[in-house]
Order: C-alpha cells, then sequence, then structure tokens
C-alpha cells in the first residue's frame, strides 16, 4: 500500500546560515501509512515543528523529499492539494486565526475548499461542537484565552475534514477536561481512519499512541511502539523524557499489580488491580489534612470585577467580584477551566489592567491609587505571560532578556545578570545570546521570557502556564527552579492547567469558574473535594489518582504524597517495614 506521507533523507536548515546549530532536521526517514495513530516527541529544540511543518508542506527541504500520497511538497502545483488533505493545529493557534469572529474563523478553510453554504453551515456546527465552543461562535477570536483560540484552530481544521491531522501541542494550554475531550475526539476521529499525529510533551498522552516518533537534536533516534520506548531508560534520558507517573509505579512494585504485564495501558485499569494492603492500617490515613499556619497578605482582592469591550456590543464580563488572599512567603496556585479569568486577574497583578471595580493591594502597592507607580509595581511583580513570543522586544536572545535589567539598572553588571537569568532557565548563554528570537522553538521561546523576567530580580513572580511547551526535563528543571526562588524569598504566584505543576509548586491554590473565585484552600486538600473537582472540571493528577487507589486498598499514604516520587517513598517504606 502506497504511504500517505513519505519522508525521504530530509535535512533542513534556516536559510542563509552554515552555522551547525542552524542544522535543524538532519537525514530523517520515515512513512506513515493511512489511518496511523502517531505520538511525535522530543526536547524543546529537537525539530518536531519543523518536520510537522515540512509534512504540511509549509516549509521545504534543504535537502531530500516530502511526499504526501505521491505529491511532492516541492512542486508548488500540489500545494494546495497537500494542505487540503493535512490539516495542522499551529503551536501558537492565534497564527492561524483569520476572521474576528469565531464561527467566521471556524468556516474560513471550507469556503476556500468551495463547498456549499450548507455543507458549509454544518461542518461549523459540527467542528465547534466538538471542542465545545457553540455558545462562544459570536465573540471576537481576539479576546479569547490562549485554550479558547486552541479550541477555535482545532475546530477550523476539523471543519476541512482533511485525510491527515498534525497537531502540535494542541492540548498544551487547556484544562484537563478540554485535553481529555480533545484525546477522545482525536481518537474517534481515528477510529473513522483519519491519519492523526499529535506532538506533545505529556508523557501520559504518549501513552495513547500507536507509534512513536522521537526526535533528538533533528535526528529521528526512536521509531516504534511507546511500550519499548518507556521501558528503555538510556533513550529517555537521551531524548529529555520521563517515564509516566503509573509506569514508574509499575516498574518500582509491579508484585502490586497481579496480572498486568503491560504498564502503558489503561490507567484506571492499572490502578484498578493493585493488590489490596494487608498490613496493620496506619494513622496517617485517619488524619488527611493538617492545617498550614496563616502568614499576613501578600495580596489581597477585594470583589473585583473586569468586563472587556465595556459599554459595546461585544461586552464579556470576565471576572465576577473575584476576592482572593495570597499568602506572603506562601507559592500560590490559581487554576479553573479555559476561559475562567485566569489570564486576566494575573494580568491586574503588576497593573496592565487596573481595578474597573473592587480594589487590590499587591505588597506595598494599592492599585487603586491615582499616585500608583506602576514602574517600581512592575520591578516588584514580575510577570511571565502565557504567549511570550507576543511580548518579546529584541531580535536577539541576548538582548531580549538584558532589555529589562538594561532600563531598570543601567550597565552595571548587565552581562552577569543575563548569565545568571540564563543559567537559572537551563539556556546556555554562548550557545542561545545570538540567536534570533524567532528561530527558537515553543519552549526555548518560554525559557527566554522567563530568564527576561528573572533578570529584574523581582520580588515577585507571576507565571502564566509557565510549563506549557516545556519537555519533561526543562519542565522539571523549571519547578526545581521556582523551587530555590521561592526559599530565598520570591513570592511564587503561578497559573496551570497542569495539576502536577500546582501539586508540585503550590500550597494554597484559587479555584475559578466562570469568572468567579469559587474557594480558596490547601492543595492537599483540593482533589479530595469530588463536587469541586467535577464542576471546575480539573481532573486529579495522575501521581494523585495513583494515591488515591492506594488508600482505597489499605495502603498508608498520606494525602500529603502530593507527587509520584513521594508516593513511591512511602509505598517502599511500608514495604521495607514489613507490613505487607
Amino acid at each position: 500500500m502506497k504511504p500517505l506521507i513519505e519522508i525521504d533523507h530530509l535535512s533542513y536548515q534556516l536559510p542563509k546560515s552554515d552555522k551547525d546549530h542552524f542544522r535543524i532536521l538532519k537525514d530523517i526517514n520515515f512513512s506513515v501509512q493511512e489511518g496511523e495513530f502517531i505520538a511525535l516527541i522530543g526536547a524543546n529544540g529537537s525539530g518536531k515543528t519543523t518536520l510537522a511543518r515540512h509534512m504540511n508542506a509549509l516549509l521545504m527541504p534543504t535537502s531530500g523529499n516530502v511526499l504526501i500520497n505521491g505529491m511532492n511538497t516541492r512542486n508548488q502545483q500540489f500545494r494546495h492539494q497537500i494542505r487540503s488533505e493535512v490539516g495542522m493545529v499551529f503551536q501558537q493557534p492565534e497564527d492561524q486565526i483569520m476572521a474576528t469572529i469565531i464561527e467566521e474563523d471556524v468556516a474560513f478553510g471550507p469556503e476556500n475548499l468551495c463547498r456549499l453554504p450548507k455543507v458549509i453551515r454544518e461542518q461549523v456546527d459540527d467542528a465547534l461542537a466538538v471542542v465545545n465552543m457553540q455558545e462562544q461562535r459570536n465573540r471576537q477570536s481576539h479576546l479569547l484565552s490562549a485554550g479558547q483560540m486552541q479550541r477555535v484552530a482545532l475546530a477550523g481544521v476539523l471543519a476541512m475534514q482533511p485525510r491527515c491531522i498534525i497537531l502540535d501541542e494542541a492540548t498544551a494550554m487547556l484544562d484537563p477536561k478540554g485535553r481529555n475531550d480533545i484525546l477522545a475526539r482525536m481518537e474517534a476521529l481515528n477510529r473513522m481512519g483519519i491519519t492523526v499525529i499529535f506532538i506533545t510533551h505529556f508523557m501520559e498522552e504518549v501513552m495513547l499512541a500507536q507509534r512513536v516518533l522521537l526526535l533528538n537534536h533533528g535526528e529521528l533516534i526512536f521509531d516504534g511502539k511507546p511500550q519499548t520506548l518507556f521501558t528503555d531508560d538510556a533513550l529517555l534520558d537521551a531524548g529529555g523524557l520521563e517515564k509516566p507517573a503509573a509506569v514508574r509505579f509499575y516498574q518500582c512494585f509491579p508484585a502490586l499489580f497481579p496480572g498486568i504485564s503491560d504498564p502503558v495501558t489503561d490507567r484506571n485499569k492499572l490502578f484498578d488491580s493493585i493488590t489490596a494492603y494487608t498490613g496493620v492500617r496506619s494513622e496517617i490515613i485517619e488524619i488527611p489534612f493538617t492545617a498550614k499556619e496563616k502568614t499576613a497578605s501578600e495580596i489581597e482582592i477585594r470583589d473585583l470585577s473586569h468586563t472587556y469591550m465595556a459599554g459595546t456590543p461585544f461586552a464579556h464580563l470576565s471576572l465576577r467580584s473575584i476576592t482572593m488572599d495570597v499568602q506572603k512567603d506562601i507559592p500560590h496556585g490559581l487554576i479553573g477551566a479555559t476561559g475562567s479569568g485566569k489570564s486576566t486577574l494575573l494580568q491586574h497583578l503588576n497593573g496592565l489592567y487596573r481595578p474597573q471595580s473592587g480594589t487590590i493591594r499587591v505588597g506595598p502597592f494599592d492599585l487603586n491609587a491615582a499616585s500608583l507607580d506602576v514602574k517600581a509595581l512592575r520591578r516588584y511583580a514580575g510577570m511571565v505571560f502565557q504567549n511570550p513570543e507576543s511580548f518579546f522586544f529584541e531580535q536577539y536572545v541576548g538582548d531580549e532578556i538584558a532589555f529589562g535589567p538594561k532600563q531598570i539598572f543601567g550597565p552595571l553588571n548587565l552581562r552577569e545578570n543575563v548569565m545568571r537569568a540564563m543559567e537559572l532557565v537551563g539556556l546556555d548563554f554562548f550557545t542561545y545570546k545570538d540567536r534570533v528570537v524567532s528561530t527558537l522553538s515553543g519552549g526555548e521561546k518560554r525559557k527566554t521570557a522567563l530568564a527576561a523576567t528573572l533578570a529584574m530580580n523581582p520580588s515577585m513572580l507571576i507565571l502564566d502556564e509557565p510549563t506549557a511547551g516545556l519537555d519533561p526535563l526543562s519542565r522539571k528543571n523549571l519547578l526545581s527552579t521556582l523551587h530555590r526562588l521561592q526559599i530565598q524569598g520570591v513570592q511564587i504566584v503561578i497559573s496551570s492547567h497542569n495539576m502536577e505543576d500546582i501539586s508540585e509548586i503550590a500550597q494554597n491554590v484559587t479555584v475559578l469558574a466562570k469568572g468567579t473565585s469559587l474557594t480558596t484552600l490547601p492543595v492537599d486538600q483540593l482533589f479530595a473535594d469530588q463536587s469541586l473537582s467535577k464542576e471546575t472540571g480539573m481532573e486529579p493528577p495522575a501521581a494523585w489518582q495513583l494515591a488515591q487507589s492506594l488508600r482505597k486498598k489499605g495502603w498508608p499514604i498520606s494525602y500529603q504524597a502530593n507527587t509520584i516520587q513521594a508516593i513511591i517513598n512511602e509505598t517502599s517504606a511500608a514495604i521495607n517495614r514489613g507490613e505487607q
């Protein structure tokens, strides 16, 4: 059978460059059959997005060839047909949103394929239903959250009904429920015969794939089944990856899973198979939560509301009477479904939005005061945006990171300050300082944005989805950096759809829903309230689900064990005590 996609000795180098680190892809060879379900993975900067754009004829090989259903992408007369057969959801969804109104944008592709108006309406309705954006169809697209933009971009591709869909981290900005909805839809489309290739940094998502392609520094180093990948420690280390939580636990304690020989299986089935604990029941199960000592408030918000485009037909109430306290020196998380108002709230904290109604105090700053020194506030409360590439000022990475501290502190110790900030986020100074920011991968752009903020030495660090787009190793290093900064006295406020991030960084968390603050509570109590999780769509992280499964079988796992390593340690301790 003729492959749908053939990659033949593909190499790609950035135009007008001769340095080796501008060789993005190096002699790639593989083929894709119709109906396959493939995960494309690798560390930040490994070439995943570049490879995906070759399969959609957006980039042309420096050498080698890319054939789509026998059509060579080098042949310009085939490109329109290729792009109708291979649809792509970009890493930055705003790059592919063309129209000002959501339903008009979703209709853009089918209209350009000259389909009948009745057919277009049906396809737009179906696509919006898939991504759960029917009620938002008449909103202006530029006012959407990043997660909502991802949904709209996916709907636009689905409406064209391509033979193959490539999703470049299409779930990175979505809340857990939205992510599960998209993954379920991807699997459903694949069962209908559509080829699906998805780029992801979520290893749990990789477990769903039939086949995995792993890139490392532009080279294809693995092409096979996820079961094989997750049992090869050397390969995972080489690719900067990690095992899913369930696989790590299974490989530590295989005897606890009778009847399971393959850890890359349905996670619920894996957890349900855990053998019952037969030792003496520990008191730690009877005392689920520990009280946290109250400290002074670093942030106080009272009855904050905000309306976008107030007084116009497009007015949208984003925040409704938000009340929230952030305790001093206690890292604080902010969670909620896509479009719940998290980014809007965070952008109030460093003065990008001023209160329309209600009051805000951030450290020593009264944001309602007419005399507010906004420049001083932003030195105090540094912010890393959800889409950092939209806020870059300079052409080169080193200059971008130096921009802020140069305005504040002048040239004194500027080079040393930039080097320190780049080291903190894992960017080698000499490798990256002269890189053009537009050539960076999505994850590298996030690291650059964080370094630019850290170089200004803020007292408070506000992070909006800081690990979205980061590979597992970069995410682990970033979380370690945030822990160190918190110990050094930097106040951390983090918004994330990644519940693992919240569990590992935050001690307290505020839950938003439809622009309203529902509650603030300790993070170890968050997922115990099943009604709250159901209301907000916040699925517990895999580690918490594993711990809960163990507790149901009687294992003495504390409620403070929020990470997979902590759960492994407590399980091992129970076994070593001879209780099992």
